[in-house]
């Protein structure tokens, strides 16, 4: 398992925008598949998108397609969800994940499926205001 720490969690105003971090405590492209996922209050965890790391192929659940981006840096230590036109609805605790080393490619086939993520962060707290 990998140690994942998420920041850049707030409030702010319905449109407003905020970006996520999830530092790595490894080379994010050694696990194939990272995603971020979120749970609101009383709701089951949802998967929000997964970035392939080795090539930066993405995938978006529709609630957040063209609103969300999730992206990694130059130095592949660093895993980003850029978030605007923020709604209310989008208010949840967001947690990044990561799928063991030795799943290679496979991952992709259940990129929303949060049981084959093995490494979670702790989660930063995003709240929208109407």
């Amino acid at each position: 398992q990998v140690q994942l720490a998420e920041s850049g969690g707030g409030s702010v105003m319905a449109g407003g925008s905020l970006k996520l971090s999830c530092v790595s405590s490894e080379y994010t492209h050694r696990t194939n598949c990272m995603a971020w996922f979120r749970q609101a209050p009383g709701q089951e965890r949802e998967w929000v998108a997964t970035l392939y790391t080795l090539d930066g192929t993405t995938a978006y659940a529709d609630s957040v397609k063209g609103r969300f981006t999730v992206d990694q840096d130059s130095a592949y230590r660093t895993l980003y969800l850029h978030m605007r036109n923020l709604k209310p609805e989008d208010t949840a605790m967001y947690y990044c994940a990561a799928v063991p080393r030795d799943l290679g490619r496979q991952c992709w086939a259940s990129l929303m499926r949060a049981a084959q993520y093995d490494s979670w962060g702790q989660g930063a707290l995003v709240t929208v205001s109407s």
